[in-house]
């Protein structure tokens, strides 16, 4: 069935004339929640690196097991981000004192398990934050990490088939 000329237009501007992501096409049932969602994206030039987004990403839809959303993610970013298959691994399976990640890499992991485990930062934990990260950088974390805790309810609960080309969890170490 044809979008809507709005959001066919929406979905083309992320996509770059791919095809689109089952998650996109389903969201687009409803044009009020498809543009709800659309436009909280936080996937464009903020205050973080794509790195530093992309370990938050990665990690907060592995800890969800929201195999759809990291597969694409890793797909699609993890050469960017300068991730390699141990910090893949890491991310999906392991913890932030693995060898693989710099002191600041580990604060964002200890920060998604942190969120992931009590929905909320510990004074320790801020007190790291805050020595790396000013605060507007330190709000979208909290706030990327919400979006994709969001996201991962969404794929896993609609039990999305994951999408031809992205990674698979057993890719790094399965799960």
């Amino acid at each position: 069935m044809p979008l809507p000329d709005d959001i066919q237009q929406a979905i083309e501007k992320i996509m770059g004339g791919k095809e689109p992501l089952v998650l996109f096409t389903t969201m687009a049932r409803d044009r009020r929640l498809f543009f709800k969602f659309f436009g909280a994206g936080l996937l464009d030039r903020g205050h973080l690196t794509i790195r530093e987004r992309e370990i938050v990403i990665d990690r907060v839809t592995a800890a969800c097991g929201a195999e759809y959303e990291w597969g694409v993610h890793v797909a699609a970013y993890a050469t960017k981000a300068r991730l390699n298959e141990d910090q893949l691994t890491s991310l999906t399976t392991g913890g932030p004192d693995d060898a693989c990640w710099s002191d600041t890499d580990r604060v964002l992991i200890r920060l998604c398990d942190s969120l992931h485990r009590r929905c909320s930062v510990g004074d320790d934990l801020w007190a790291q934050l805050s020595a790396c990260y000013s605060d507007e950088a330190i709000l979208e974390l909290l706030m990327l990490a919400g979006t994709y805790r969001t996201v991962s309810y969404l794929v896993n609960s609609l039990r999305l088939p994951l999408e031809p080309g992205a990674r698979r969890f057993s890719d790094v170490g399965g799960r």
